[in-house]
C-alpha cells in the first residue's frame, strides 16, 4: 500500500502566510494553486480530493507537496527566466476567447459565470497556458473584443446537440473571415438566414412642455395632450429583404411591391 502523502507540520506563521496567498488570489495563478494544494494537505485532505478541487492530477499534487516539504515557500514561486512578459500564440488566444465566451456548465463546472480567478485557474489546469495573471487575462480578453457585461436574462436551448452546432457555426464564421483554413467539404461563403417582424407600433412615454399642475386638475381639459397610437395598417405592409456582407461591410436590400391590405 502506498504511503499517504501529507505536508509537514506547519507553524502558525506558515499557516497564516498560506491562507493569505489563497485568500488574496492575485499575482501568479501557479503560486496560488500550489499554495491551495499545500493548505488543503495541511488540513489532512486526501490527494484525490485535493486533485479534484485544484483541477489537476494526483501526481501533480504529490509533487507540489514533496517540493514544499523540501524547499518551503520557495517551491511555490514558479521559476521563470527574466525578460518580457510571455506572449501567447494565435491558437492560444482563440482558445482563451472560446472558453471565456462559453458557459462554465459546458465544462461540467458547478458555477454559472466566469470570474477572472476561476477562468485563469481553469486555463492553467487545462494546459491552455502555463501561467497567466488576472490582469494579463483581462488585457488579453479586451484585445480580443471580450468584456464582462451585465445580462438580464437569456433563453437556453434544450437541443442536446446545441453545443456542437454552435461550435460548427463559429468555425464557419472563422472560415468565412479568413481566420481558419477550410477543411474538406467546408464552404468558403456562409449565409445566415433570419426573420424579424412584422414590427408593431408600440406606445412610448415621452416628454413635452405643459402647464404646471394646480389642485386636482380638470379631467375635461387635461394639461397634457396625448398622441394616440394606432395598430391598424390602412395601407398594407411591406417586407424588406436584406443581406449583410461581413467581409465587405455592405448591406444589400430589396423592397418588394406592396403586399395586399390586411
Amino acid at each position: 500500500m502506498a504511503e499517504r502523502v501529507l505536508v509537514r507540520e506547519l507553524t502558525n506563521d506558515e499557516g497564516r502566510k498560506l491562507l493569505s496567498i489563497v485568500m488574496r488570489g492575485s499575482g501568479s495563478v501557479v503560486r496560488w494553486r500550489r499554495a491551495q494544494i499545500v493548505l488543503c494537505s495541511a488540513q489532512r485532505m486526501e490527494v484525490p480530493a485535493i486533485a479534484k478541487i485544484a483541477f489537476t492530477s494526483e501526481d501533480r499534487v504529490r509533487a507540489v507537496i514533496h517540493n514544499f516539504n523540501v524547499d518551503g515557500f520557495e517551491s511555490l514561486t514558479p521559476k521563470y527566466a527574466g525578460g518580457r512578459p510571455p506572449t501567447f500564440t494565435l491558437p492560444q488566444r482563440r482558445e482563451i476567447k472560446k472558453i471565456a465566451l462559453a458557459r462554465p456548465t459546458d465544462h461540467d463546472l458547478p458555477f454559472s459565470t466566469w470570474s477572472l480567478s476561476k477562468l485563469t485557474e481553469f486555463l492553467v489546469a487545462e494546459g491552455v497556458v502555463d501561467d497567466i495573471s488576472h490582469e494579463g487575462l483581462r488585457l488579453l480578453l479586451r484585445e480580443e473584443g471580450v468584456s464582462f457585461q451585465v445580462i438580464k436574462t437569456f433563453k437556453q436551448s434544450n437541443d442536446p446537440d446545441f453545443e456542437a452546432k454552435k461550435n460548427r457555426v463559429l468555425e464557419l464564421y472563422d472560415i468565412a473571415d479568413g481566420k481558419a483554413p477550410p477543411g474538406p467539404g467546408d464552404p468558403t461563403v456562409v449565409i445566415c438566414m433570419d426573420e424579424f417582424g412584422p414590427l408593431n407600433l408600440q406606445p412610448r412615454p415621452g416628454k413635452q412642455w405643459a402647464p404646471v399642475a394646480a389642485g386636482r386638475g380638470d379631467t375635461e381639459a387635461p394639461r397634457r395632450r396625448r398622441m394616440r397610437a394606432t395598430y391598424t395598417r390602412p395601407n398594407g405592409v411591406r417586407h424588406l429583404m436584406a443581406g449583410y456582407d461581413l467581409s465587405t461591410d455592405r448591406l444589400f436590400a430589396a423592397l418588394p411591391s406592396l403586399a395586399p391590405l390586411m
